[in-house]
């Protein structure tokens, strides 16, 4: 098991990341070590997230450093100056409907950004003989392998097949890692998640954004027919994953982390007003009266589904939220936290959303 003690997280002011960064320093307590958090704090990145982390941990355990993973100098520095010896890396540019509309970022973020962060981690650790006191853990989707029929699921082995510039620069990168542990024995461990939600994730996710509409009397958009399927992992069973397979994980390999629970989108929809219906007073069907079909986005996958065979007998892991469970969680932490969603609507997220999608943001 490896002892990890200073540990770079990219992207930690995103959902994914902010919620990994909690888990370690709220509800882990085998690791006492120090968390450096790299973020750019673009539009989905949000330093409140971890205000109240920067107060109790601030300094000792707990340090913010806003950058760009491009920026190779200032990577470099990083890794000298806290002694790094983890990276756990989330960032990423993560929406699909944006990387249709603008694919660039998608590349420099998440292809050029993971490259840079590689030669960083390689000139710092010197990896040749494989060093077991080093890991670089690249956290990326189950979008790179395409689209699933009817039946079957996702394994370590199936292969890429990625349908949007998105899914298509995160494949990129994960070849980009598995390919830097073959040529340089850079010690890697890579994971690829299943959709997650949970707190602090940003309005432009189908979860949140149905709560917030709901709350607010919007329309509730529906891509297609409502009938894609994608299986839900709770964030904090997610980065449960992530930190079994950075501990534990055999170097060099990855894992598929899911929900091992499948939703048509639609049906998913008819729970979470239900649901928030109940909690918010709201009259359901009324609510159910405000769903609106939308034009199918472009190479819209029909069915995502993870096959967790691997980490679950290799590693132990488990999920530990129900699916009914975790919406409910999800639902009270966005209506009982309105600041955070207020603030996050009135800055540089919505004046994006409002320029590029208008009413349907």
């Amino acid at each position: 098991m490896r002892t990890l003690k200073n540990i770079l997280v990219t992207g930690g002011a995103g959902f994914i990341g902010c919620n990994f960064i909690r888990l370690l320093l709220e509800k882990t307590p085998e690791f006492t070590g120090r968390i450096v958090n790299l973020d750019a704090l673009t539009y989905a990145g949000n330093s409140a997230s971890l205000r109240d982390i920067e107060r109790r941990f601030g300094g000792a355990r707990y340090l913010f450093e806003r950058g760009d993973i491009c920026d190779r100098a200032f990577v470099e520095t990083l890794f000298r100056k806290y002694d790094i010896d983890t990276v756990v890396h989330f960032a990423a540019e993560s929406h699909v409907d944006r990387s249709i509309l603008g694919p660039e970022a998608f590349v420099k973020t998440n292809v050029l950004g993971t490259f840079t962060l590689l030669e960083a981690a390689r000139a710092a650790w010197k990896t040749g003989g494989m060093r077991q006191d080093v890991v670089f853990h690249h956290v990326s989707t189950d979008e790179v392998y395409g689209s699933l029929g009817e039946t079957g699921y996702f394994t370590e082995t199936t292969p890429y097949d990625p349908r949007s510039p998105y899914s298509a620069s995160k494949a990129s990168s994960d070849h980009l890692v598995m390919a830097y542990f073959h040529t340089y024995g850079l010690p890697i461990t890579m994971s690829n998640c299943s959709n997650n939600y949970g707190p602090y994730q940003f309005p432009e996710k189908l979860i949140p954004l149905m709560i917030l509409n709901m709350r607010e009397g919007k329309p509730l958009p529906v891509y297609g027919d409502g009938k894609n399927i994608r299986d839900w992992v709770y964030v904090e069973d997610h980065n449960n994953a992530v930190w079994t397979i950075m501990r534990k994980g055999v170097t060099g390999e990855k894992y598929n982390i899911g929900g091992e629970n499948e939703w048509e989108n639609i049906t998913l929809l008819q729970s979470l007003i239900a649901i928030v219906s109940e909690k918010a007073k709201l009259d359901p069907a009324k609510v159910r009266g405000t769903i609106s079909y939308v034009k199918d986005r472009p190479g819209h996958d029909r069915r995502y589904a993870m096959d967790c065979t691997k980490i679950k007998r290799g590693l132990a892991w488990r999920q530990g939220v129900s699916f009914e469970e975790g919406l409910e969680r999800t639902v009270d932490w966005y209506l009982e936290n309105n600041a955070w969603v207020d603030g996050i609507r009135s800055g540089e997220y919505q004046s994006w959303v409002e320029k590029n999608y208008g009413d349907r943001g």
